[in-house]
Formats: structure tokens, sequence, C-alpha cells
């Protein structure tokens, strides 16, 4: 696994450093090819907390873990239990649609024990909902959104005729994902 490791308001120490690489040997196990894998670690510091961001890219789907914890290193064990959570979490949805779609020429699912706390129950699709997307600018969006009460509001953005979602970040402000390929 390659890795970057990134300080914001701390500066990475040799210690930080190694206690991450040498945790994140733990995820070595998961991966078929292992030099193809990328990680980005992010530590940060604010005021009494640390916060880590692990991000793996995996050929097809990054997995990603934040935690926010007083330990640094504590924080850093979360996060790689986390990952690991979210490996079987995977392992189980494409257990259950006998179908490794893409995935499976990243993970190695063998390696992945089941975890008897996966709730079958969570991954069931409760709702489904539909809706037409109007062509709208940003600040419109987000006035519907605060309307609404909701975290996201999809919509068209009427500048390129793209579908967008508007969120409020937790770190306060708003965020727009925007696909890639205008609706033709």
């Amino acid at each position: 696994m390659k890795y970057q490791i990134i300080g914001k308001n701390i500066e990475v120490t040799e210690g930080i450093s190694t206690a991450l690489q040498n945790k994140l040997t733990r995820l070595d196990k998961y991966f078929l090819v292992k030099e193809d894998v990328e990680c980005r670690c992010v530590v940060s510091a604010h005021n009494l907390i640390q916060k880590v961001e692990i991000t793996v890219f995996l050929p097809n789907m990054p997995i990603r873990a934040e935690v926010e914890n007083a330990d640094l290193y504590a924080g850093i064990d979360l996060a790689i239990d986390k990952l690991e959570g979210q490996m079987r979490k995977i392992k189980t949805r494409m257990d259950r649609s006998n179908n490794r779609l893409s995935l499976g020429k990243a993970i190695d699912f063998e390696m992945i024990d089941e975890d008897e706390e996966v709730s079958k129950e969570k991954d069931v699709i409760v709702r489904a909902k539909s809706y037409y997307l109007q062509a709208m600018s940003i600040d419109e969006a987000i006035t519907r959104m605060e309307a609404l009460g909701h975290p996201f509001f999809m919509y068209l953005d009427e500048e390129d005729d793209r579908i967008s979602t508007v969120y409020i970040r937790r770190d306060g402000g708003y965020g727009v994902i925007q696909a890639e390929n205008p609706i033709k």
C-alpha cells in the first residue's frame, strides 16, 4: 500500500507516521493487489479534539473513515476499526446479492470474517422516492432544502443542466455534488 500522510494544524512526526503505517498494515490482507492500493491519511487538531481521516483508494471505489477523538492514537485505532467494519459490510452486501461487481478485482473477500453485528435490517431499503428535478440556481436549492428541513436537496442546475445535490457540511457551510455528465 502506498501512503500519503498529511497534517493540518499539527506536525506529522515520525511517531505519528510510523503508528499510522503500522496500523494500516492490518488492512493489507484485504487487498488482492497491494501495490496498487493508495491510502491518504489526514490528521488534524482542533482545540482539544484530534481528527483522523483515512481514505483507501481502491480501483473502483474509495473506502473512507473519519473519527474525532481527544487522543490521536485512539482515533487512529477507531478509524482502522471503522474501515474493517466497512469491508465486512461490503462483503455482506456482495454475498447477499451473489454479485461481486467490480470490487472483486480489488478486495480479497476470503480474508474478511463475517461480522455478527452487521444487521441485515439496516441494509433493507425501507422507502423509495422519486420526483421531477426542477432546473434552479444553487441559492434556490439551498432555500428549498432549508425550508424542508433536510440535510440535502437534489436539483437540476439551471446553468449547466447537471444533476446536483446541495448538502449541509458538518463543519459548517454548504457543499455541492454534481454529476460529471449533463442530461441529454
